[in-house]
């Protein structure tokens, strides 16, 4: 279950009514038709990216993602592997994988999102501002999403040619 929307947007408004005239980027909200409306009566967006990812890459990604429990370091059997198999890097203890990374859980979470987030990219593309990236490869993605936030943010903020970490 998503958090409410009055808690989210009573939470991420006030703070964003504070970042008045500095460029900020979301990840994860709004989530939620109402979320986005809330959003929309506070500010103009300049733009909305939408990352189309296969939900078999996503499964296979985050399947792959596993946690130190006490300290919340993730790792990523693919991406970024602890040095033994199943340990902490630094302590040594167990990792463990979070019930909702769980190819069953994640492929029900995966379905909720996208039938709450197509109204919500909906409404983005009406008003001009959506922009969507399909595909399975960092390293081909990201070129054009870095040419498009270069063409929105400050030079000084969009100097970094290096993709996101994964």
């Amino acid at each position: 279950m998503l958090v409410p929307d009055h808690v989210v947007t009573g939470l991420m408004l006030p703070r964003l009514e504070q970042l008045s005239g500095h460029s900020w980027l979301l990840e994860g909200y709004p989530r939620t038709l109402g979320q986005a409306r809330a959003l929309n009566e506070l500010c103009q967006l300049d733009m909305v990216i939408s990352l189309n990812i296969p939900y078999e890459t996503l499964r296979e990604r985050l399947s792959d993602k596993w946690i130190h429990p006490a300290s919340g370091r993730v790792y990523n059997m693919t991406f970024n592997p602890p040095r033994v198999k199943g340990k902490d890097d630094i302590t040594g203890e167990a990792l463990v994988q979070s019930e909702d990374d769980k190819p069953e859980a994640l492929m029900t979470r995966l379905r909720h999102y996208k039938d709450v987030a197509k109204p919500v990219l909906d409404l983005y593309k009406s008003q001009g501002i959506l922009h969507a990236f399909s595909g399975t490869d960092t390293d081909r993605i990201w070129p054009y999403m870095n040419s498009i936030l270069s063409a929105k943010l400050p030079a000084q903020q969009s100097e970094s040619h290096l993709p996101p970490v994964a």
